[in-house]
């Protein structure tokens, strides 16, 4: 879940009417530039009976350029995890080796996944999935090399594990075991993007507890782990856009998929609406399907509004329904 928009194209657009107006850096000179965003929501769950009004995230980013050499480095924020408020989360260089060819070694973040991470790049406050099965990696380190022509993009990646400790690390080892991604695209029809990626993670160190199951020593980064994701983007026109992606995880402590169908609907340059229905099942577990309705209001080129409410109906959970609801602002530069 990374930055779509700029590598890969997964975000409607419609959306980029709306949000990606400012989304160029601001240029220090020649060779340096900086960019970033802040956004903070009132969310809440209605039957949980959970609310947050908080800073979501913040990010500051550096970029350097020295053809044919570029890098780039974040700072980045947020409450979600403790004990990872603040973070180093983008970290890796860039050698452009010519004939469409990028070699990238650090930190970086997945290629899987049709929403965005960053929060400017998304078109409504909340994920499609996610909420049981967490199938999208976050970032991890290693080197990857990719591909681009007009028609066709691709990349493989060595990592040090698929799933880290959490979604802004990875496990940080090779030794124990490795991760291993790839994807390719074709964007050969003007408004068509189809894209189809995977990942594969081995087994790492683990012990065995006293009824003789096994305990990973990284966690969930240690578990052997099989991905993998397909999407389509279409965008019918300037004003409409139709998606819809399917993921599919299997690992020791769970498998299952996830999918969405997803519209948006750009009224004009400042107002659009997302409509998306998603579904969540793990196998011998929860799941669910998710309804959401989210405006996005743009009040200038660097501020925008969005409000979301999304209904879920769950199976084989505590909760046989629930409502989720939020308003959140963005400033980016």
């Amino acid at each position: 879940m990374h930055n779509r928009i700029k590598q890969i194209g997964g975000v409607a657009a419609a959306a980029l009417a709306l949000s990606a107006t400012a989304s160029a850096d601001v240029k220090l000179n020649e060779n340096f530039s900086v960019g970033g965003y802040a956004a903070g929501s009132y969310r809440g769950y209605e039957e949980a009976d959970w609310d947050k009004f908080d800073l979501d995230a913040a990010k500051l980013a550096f970029n350097t350029t020295f053809s044919p050499v570029s890098g780039t480095a974040s700072i980045y924020y947020t409450g979600a995890t403790p004990g990872d408020d603040l973070t180093l989360l983008d970290a890796y260089v860039n050698y452009d080796a010519g004939s469409g060819v990028t070699i990238t070694g650090g930190k970086f973040l997945s290629w899987l996944g049709y929403e965005a991470f960053d929060i400017p790049n998304m078109t409504q406050i909340s994920y499609a999935n996610g909420d049981f099965l967490a199938p999208i990696p976050g970032y991890h380190s290693g080197i990857k090399i990719g591909y681009s022509d007009k028609a066709y993009s691709a990349g493989f990646a060595i990592v040090d594990s698929v799933y880290g400790g959490n979604a802004f690390k990875g496990d940080g080892e090779l030794k124990s075991n490795q991760g291993y991604e790839a994807y390719v695209s074709y964007t050969g029809v003007e408004g068509l993007t189809l894209w189809g990626g995977l990942g594969y993670q081995t087994e790492g160190d683990f012990m065995r507890d006293e009824d003789g199951q096994k305990v990973y020593t990284n966690g969930g980064a240690g578990e052997e782990t099989f991905v993998w994701d397909i999407w389509a983007q279409y965008a019918i026109n300037s004003q409409l856009t139709v998606a819809g992606e399917f993921v599919s995880k299997e690992s020791f402590s769970a498998d299952g998929t996830n999918w969405l169908a997803y519209l948006s609907y750009a009224f004009d340059p400042k107002v659009s609406l997302v409509a998306r229905v998603s579904g969540e099942d793990v196998d011998d577990g929860p799941s669910f399907t998710k309804y959401t309705v989210s405006p996005t209001y743009k009040l200038t080129d660097n501020l925008f509004i969005r409000a979301e409410v999304s209904l879920y109906e769950y199976s084989d959970y505590v909760l046989d329904s629930d409502t989720f609801y939020g308003v959140q602002a963005v400033f980016k530069f």
